[in-house]
């Protein structure tokens, strides 16, 4: 699975972050989340936190891939 963000969707709600720290963190200028993995592959014991993140995104920025 892969995971991205559309920065032109994202908000800065940081809920995706609230959901999977390991995942998602936030930009320190302007506070949009961003993804803290290299090449955005999600490990399979973080997908289910993936999911729920994408999930709870209100502007559904999070992109995921299989």
């Amino acid at each position: 699975m892969k995971v991205s963000i559309a920065l032109d969707q994202c908000q800065g709600h940081s809920l995706c972050h609230l959901q999977a720290p390991e995942v998602f963190d936030l930009d320190e200028v302007d506070g949009f989340s961003v993804v803290r993995l290299p090449d955005g592959t999600v490990p399979p014991e973080l997908e289910a936190a993936v999911r729920t993140a994408a999930a709870a995104c209100p502007e559904r920025a999070i992109i995921v891939r299989p």
